[in-house]
């Protein structure tokens, strides 16, 4: 067999059928390598490091509060550009370290770069105190003794020195809860109870006066009285606890010399870092994880946790879904089995592919006018008049944001469920009207059911791209901080003109407006790689739902 029998043997379109595997191949790896260094970068912020303590040359420029000591943790280490060439160097003289140098408080920063070209001594003692604080962030100091409430000192060499400290500073933690119940959710509701009954009293006002609205008006008065009587109960009950909370002092002393007096109450927990086993690592490891999943968060986003975020960005999503597909379904099978197929239909569907292309942003400033300004105030002026000029609905909200996001994101439904229609053989559907079925039966118990697959395919684009998305968002409902859920235990339990939290503009809050970005670089891919999972989670579960109803309607054509 010559050769030119094997080039005509080989099959047309060999060599695009390797190149596409090829750029496939290349397209995975560069997925997985991504997700691998957003993964890797931001578990970092969860593992606990080591705390070296550094010595420089005096008067070098490296001193910080006139003290040739510092200490943190080694946060990077890179060239430094010299100046001057005719310093000769070696070894760490082209080096310098950033460290996470903690007592924001006592220093003005929590991050700095020192030039290596000066060090004397690098060493790791072993009884230094890193301490994760509710204000100012991290602490890194030396503890010097334990001033309990009853007058009692107990010195750091004490053997029941880091017990004692544990069981206080789990106390704080505990009591900081009740805190936290008592101003948020208790003293919460009394604050809405009060505002609807003051709505109520402003109503009766306006209708006049005569003997019956004076009663009401009494009786709530009465009833607003005996509700601040509770609230002022439970704020002293709360300025009882917060005075708890600064009853026993830790006294210490930070690397350069200065002395520090930390109240027990501030320390949300503490470690000694250079003595940490790797059981040890793991158990602060796992700890932190849990925290960042659970707890909310703390000194400008930059510590504590997401919980707020991950809920908010799960609501909308789910808010944003349910309000796409019945829209989108609608309007394909309008589109697709009613319209008169012709110019005009031809029109609607160009313009909805061109509005697949419109700048996100766009529609953020559509939703501020048409759904917050127009709706919204219009719902005020109608429903919640007695409330303004402080608006209700007329301001940005979860339920805006969610519409915003459906009508972004209504033509990739759309597009996806023409398809799924138009995939419908015409055996079923004229096997269905031969039986005597309505085109409306025909369409909901043939053709839907049998499109379903491809209509949740069109869902599942819809969510990725909706939950990613933060331009919009920022103008109608997303805020830094989001001290109510847009769901909880205060009736009516949900509250759609809630503002809240998403996980993408917290990335962005902690990347580009966070006041310590340093501090912040850690949780932006921790932020990053929980809302890559986040989307990869409600798009696994609508990719589940469509293969089982793939199957179930692929079985029922046999």
């Amino acid at each position: 067999m010559n050769k030119e029998s094997i080039k005509s043997d080989r099959p047309k379109g060999e060599v695009a059928v390797w190149f596409s595997s090829l750029g496939l191949s290349l397209s995975l790896i560069l997925i997985i390598g991504l997700v691998s260094m957003i993964f890797y970068n931001g578990i970092l912020v969860f593992w606990p490091d080591q705390v070296v303590m550094l010595e420089f040359q005096k008067g070098k420029g490296q001193d910080v509060k006139g003290s040739n000591f510092i200490a943190g943790e080694i946060t990077k280490q890179q060239s430094k550009i010299i100046k001057d060439l005719n310093v000769k160097l070696d070894g760490l003289a082209a080096q310098e370290w950033q460290l996470h140098v903690g007592n924001k408080d006592a220093y003005g920063f929590s991050y700095k770069f020192f030039d290596m070209q000066h060090l004397v001594k690098e060493s790791y003692p072993q009884d230094i105190i890193l301490a994760e604080r509710n204000e100012y962030g991290s602490a890194i100091f030396f503890a010097k003794y334990l001033q309990l409430k009853n007058g009692d000192k107990l010195n750091k060499d004490d053997p029941k020195f880091e017990t004692t400290l544990k069981e206080l500073t789990q106390e704080c933690k505990a009591r900081r809860k009740d805190i936290l119940q008592i101003e948020k959710f208790e003293i919460g509701k009394i604050n809405s109870k009060i505002e609807d009954i003051r709505l109520e009293v402003r109503a009766l006002q306006r209708k006049g006066s005569n003997p019956e609205i004076e009663a009401k008006i009494h009786s709530f008065d009465a009833e607003i009285k005996f509700l601040q009587k509770g609230y002022e109960d439970l704020a002293a009950k709360s300025r009882v606890l917060r005075e708890k909370q600064n009853e026993n002092t830790l006294h210490a002393e930070i690397v350069t010399g200065e002395p520090m007096i930390l109240p027990v109450g501030n320390i949300y927990s503490f470690y000694y870092p250079n003595r940490l086993s790797t059981v040890d690592k793991i158990s602060i490891f796992t700890k932190h994880f849990a925290e960042f999943f659970t707890e909310d968060p703390r000194e400008a986003n930059t510590e504590g946790g997401i919980f707020p975020a991950i809920f908010g960005t799960f609501v909308m999503t789910l808010l944003m879904s349910l309000a796409v597909t019945p829209f989108g379904v609608v309007a394909a099978i309008y589109l697709r089995e009613y319209a008169k197929q012709g110019f005009l239909v031809r029109a609607v569907r160009v313009a909805v592919n061109n509005l697949a292309g419109v700048p996100s942003i766009v529609f953020g400033i559509f939703g501020l006018g048409f759904f917050v300004y127009l709706v919204g105030g219009t719902l005020d002026e109608i429903f919640f008049s007695l409330s303004l000029p402080t608006p209700t609905f007329g301001t940005g909200g979860i339920i805006w944001a969610a519409l915003t996001l459906a009508l972004m994101t209504v033509p990739v439904v759309i597009v996806a469920t023409e398809e799924a229609l138009s995939a419908v053989s015409r055996g079923m559907r004229e096997g269905s009207l031969a039986c005597g079925a309505s085109k409306w039966q025909t369409i909901q118990n043939i053709i839907l059911p049998a499109s379903a697959p491809g209509i949740l395919t069109g869902l599942i684009l819809a969510m990725a791209r909706g939950a990613g998305e933060v331009a919009p968002l920022m103008l109608v409902g997303v805020v830094k901080l989001a001290p109510e859920l847009p769901i909880d235990g205060v009736a009516p339990f949900v509250h759609l003109e809630r503002k809240f939290m998403h996980l993408g503009f917290h990335i962005y809050d902690l990347g580009f407006q966070s006041p310590d970005s340093e501090a912040a670089i850690p949780m932006v891919f921790a932020t990053t790689f929980l809302l890559i999972m986040l989307v990869v989670a409600l798009n696994l579960g609508a990719i589940i739902i469509r293969n089982r109803l793939r199957k179930k309607y692929q079985a029922s054509t046999f």
